[in-house]
């Protein structure tokens, strides 16, 4: 997957260079796939199956000449994964939005979710092995009814918990607070045995900083996840923005200090507990 800066170029003019890219691609032994269009970050990433980086790059320069800015190797189940299988583009290879008007470009941002139980490597020294697998079932049952409810798909399970991804921002936010209801409703039916999940979530483009499919973006919603206390939802400014005039509340935390980043990262709080 590439990245292009658009700067002037139009919408109209990616369109006409993909198009190009599909009569040179022979040649250098490459298959330009689709492509996602961010018009209002002005830029364009492009999926394709290619020997190498330098193969795609050479395609696009005798093409068209918009060279990408940058490169990286994806394994195809996991962009299927983050960007989804059943992807429905339009006569020029540019990727809908799910769920959009018939023309709406789909930008290719992606929120990221993960869930953790609490406590999770004590619940089989303190309730044994069969007791503490169901538990951990009703924490993956109540995830992927979430999910499946809300438009998340689910990348990988982590052991204690589950990664997914979302198109909406809104539904990952609408998804996490299903999830503490769900279980706060158990807790207040079994009290005996409750069970505790922190959940963190952040938002971003396919191709960032590093050389990993959505890879700030996954290590953020995992830094926010491990910072949460229980219970508790803790999520990015990009997602605290993205989520303005969708009915959701948010407590903003202020920056925090969140291992493997530089600098402070600013975050917030998803209100999600019912008024009585």
């Amino acid at each position: 997957m590439d990245i292009h800066e658009l700067g002037d170029v139009s919408v109209e003019d990616v369109a006409k260079a993909h198009l190009a890219d599909l009569e040179a691609q022979e040649k250098y032994g490459v298959n330009y796939l689709k492509y996602w269009v961010n018009e209002k970050c002005g830029k364009v990433f492009c999926l394709v199956e290619a020997p190498n980086a330098e193969a795609a790059n050479s395609c696009h320069r005798e093409a068209h000449g918009l060279i990408a800015q940058k490169i990286i190797e994806v394994q195809p189940e996991l962009a299927d994964g983050f960007l989804g299988r059943d992807i429905q583009t339009d006569a020029a290879g540019a990727v809908l939005l799910p769920g959009g008007a018939a023309d709406d470009r789909d930008p290719g941002i992606r929120t990221v979710l993960f869930t953790d139980i609490v406590n999770s490597t004590t619940f089989t020294q303190s309730l044994g092995d069969e007791a503490a697998l169901a538990l951990f079932g009703v924490h993956d049952t109540i995830v992927r009814d979430a999910l499946s409810t809300l438009g998340g798909r689910e990348i990988k399970h982590t052991g204690d918990g589950i990664m997914a991804s979302f198109v909406s921002a809104a539904g990952a936010v609408r998804c996490a607070i299903q999830i503490q209801r769900e279980l706060a409703k158990r807790e207040k039916a079994q009290p005996d045995r409750p069970l505790k999940v922190r959940v963190g979530a952040a938002a971003g483009e396919p191709v960032e900083q590093d050389n990993d499919l959505f890879g700030m973006t996954v290590q953020l919603a995992a830094r926010l996840c491990a910072y949460a206390r229980p219970e508790q939802i803790l999520v990015s400014n990009a997602i605290a923005e993205l989520c303005i005039g969708k009915g959701l509340l948010f407590e903003d935390l202020g920056e925090v200090v969140l291992k493997g980043f530089g600098s402070p990262v600013r975050a917030h709080v998803a209100a999600w507990r019912q008024a009585n």
